[in-house]
């Protein structure tokens, strides 16, 4: 549902991978909004807690009571916290994106390349907050780097409620002052890197379409069990997509102790003809246990250069 006549709200989709924060940024997002005074409502979708398993979460500000519940299907404001999304289709990262959208994309291309590539109608914003992230916070957790990015586009939320919903917010999950304190810089240099949002952005659209009611008819529940008993798709689903460093083995280093063979908690790694182990990137996470593990630190960790 796109804004009407009769209503001043804003709906705002977080699409993410499971670890990366969303979940926490859309509650960020809400809390900001309160403190400058709107209503509010904010909630994540995923299914079994999972990392880096896609999911979604929402929230909707408002300067009356907020009364629909539910899905935001027509996003006035899309965030992809996750470019390798952009080539999921079960993900829907574009599900219900309008002209009036603002789709912001992590990652560090420019919008004109993501709109030559996946065709996205509406405005595009691209901002590499994961490498902010990282130089700041020193992880790749992305809540109040992507807030912050939301937060100035709504034209609606200052830097200082901002600062104040990231330090609310991080504390409630126990988080050491000093890590909230470079989440609160991390999410401030976001802030200022985007520029300002249009100033009728937050103005009602008009469309003379009314909603359309559908009804939905009774479906029995055995036409469900074809995808329960259907065959794995776990070798189909290249889960190294979304690794955001690469473990790199030094060969000429290796003493072939397989340790990392051993601690691959994804069984990615394997042993060759030879004896030297071999890492399967199409399905490697990046979770460096391999590069902590090692004991002689012949393997390196090298930052994942996203190529679509």
């Amino acid at each position: 549902m796109k804004n009407s006549t009769n209503e001043m709200i804003k709906r705002v989709r977080f699409h993410g991978r499971g670890g990366q924060g969303m979940k926490t940024a859309s509650r960020i997002v809400g809390t900001a909004s309160f403190l400058e005074g709107f209503f509010v409502q904010d909630c994540p979708l995923y299914g079994a807690e999972r990392r880096g398993a896609p999911m979604v979460a929402f929230t909707r500000l408002s300067k009356e009571p907020i009364l629909e519940r539910g899905l935001i299907v027509s996003p006035d404001i899309n965030i992809i916290a996750d470019e390798t999304l952009l080539g999921d289709k079960n993900a829907n990262v574009f599900q219900g994106i309008w002209e009036g959208t603002v789709t912001i994309v992590n990652t560090h291309y420019p919008a004109s390349h993501v709109r030559n590539v996946h065709g996205i109608v509406g405005e595009i914003v691209t901002l590499d907050v994961t490498e902010i992230a990282l130089n700041v916070i020193g992880e790749s957790v992305l809540s109040s780097t992507a807030a912050a990015v939301v937060c100035k586009l709504t034209g609606v939320i200052s830097e200082s409620s901002l600062e104040k919903a990231v330090t609310r917010e991080l504390s409630s999950i126990n988080l050491k002052k000093e890590t909230i304190q470079k989440n609160v810089q991390a999410a401030l240099i976001c802030f200022d890197r985007i520029p300002e949002a249009h100033p009728h952005y937050f103005e009602p659209i008009k469309e003379d379409k009314k909603d359309e009611i559908v009804k939905l008819e009774y479906a029995d529940a055995c036409l469900g069990s074809p995808s329960v008993y259907a065959k794995g798709s776990t070798k189909l689903k290249k889960t190294g997509n979304w690794r955001l460093f690469r473990p790199v083995i030094d060969h000429e280093k290796c003493s072939r102790c397989y340790t990392c063979f051993v601690y691959c908690p994804h069984s990615c790694i394997s042993i060759d003809g030879d004896g030297y182990p071999q890492i399967d990137y199409d399905n490697c996470k990046g979770c460096l246990t391999c590069f902590y593990e090692c004991p002689k630190k012949v393997i390196s960790k090298d930052r994942e250069v996203k190529a679509w």
